[in-house]
């Protein structure tokens, strides 16, 4: 089975300038995920979509492959993931270059490693998947959640049914973290809606799902990355 890792890392960012590049720990953020791709030795083909000569200098001098950049229609922050491998896959196919796996890797996940990777590979083989993507616990329970009123009133806000349950009995939640999204290329091109026929979840922890928005959560990659790094001293 040949697989390519698309790691798509566009130019610029509201929230944080330059956040795909920007220095973690002393490697730029999009190095994490470079090195937890070539890692898993599960990899036909490493590449970084991006529309930033800049970039993509950076992401060969951490090992990536950067044959092209990202088209103009596709690189502005509206953009879908699915249409950036699209557009990476069909380039490719157009040069005799084909894959039967994808997998999506978002720079903003540095602290996945390979072994997340492996993990969401091994149940792409064990359920025969057509889509695996990557989920952690949540945090706090929706269960626990609700829009406000104009007024502010808390009245029904809770489900009575909730009100009462024992912290224990209240059902775990997953969210998608972004972190990992291996899909069937031909399931890709071909399905209206992915998260359906043979879709399934590869569960990590929450610390390896941080995901980087804005300062805060760049700051609290730095601190867990240096806890890691630590510990493997």
């Amino acid at each position: 089975m040949k697989n390519i890792a698309i790691i798509t890392a566009r130019s610029g960012s509201k929230g944080l300038k330059d956040k795909n590049i920007k220095i973690l720990n002393d490697k730029p953020l999009l190095a994490y995920t470079v090195e937890a791709a070539i890692k898993s030795g599960l990899f036909d083909e490493i590449m970084v979509s991006t529309d930033s000569e800049k970039y993509a200098d950076i992401a060969r001098q951490w090992g990536a492959n950067v044959p092209f950049l990202r088209s103009e229609e596709l690189s502005n922050d509206t953009a879908s993931s699915w249409d950036v491998l699209k557009e990476v896959l069909e380039k490719l196919k157009s040069k005799g270059v084909e894959f039967e796996t994808v997998t999506l890797l978002q720079p903003t996940s540095p602290l996945r490693t390979s072994e997340d990777i492996i993990e969401g590979y091994e149940v792409m083989s064990v359920k025969d998947a057509n889509f695996v993507v990557a989920v952690c616990e949540m945090d706090h329970s929706p269960l626990w959640s609700n829009t406000l009123p104009e007024d502010f009133s808390m009245e029904n806000f809770i489900k009575p049914e909730v009100v009462n349950m024992p912290r224990q009995s209240i059902p775990k939640y997953y969210r998608i973290n972004g972190a990992l999204y291996i899909i069937k290329v031909d399931y890709l091109m071909k399905s209206q809606n992915i998260y359906a026929d043979k879709s399934y979840a590869t569960i990590m922890s929450k610390e390896n799902s941080i995901d980087i928005d804005d300062q805060m959560d760049f700051t609290v990659a730095e601190v867990f990355m240096k806890i890691r790094n630590n510990n493997h001293i």
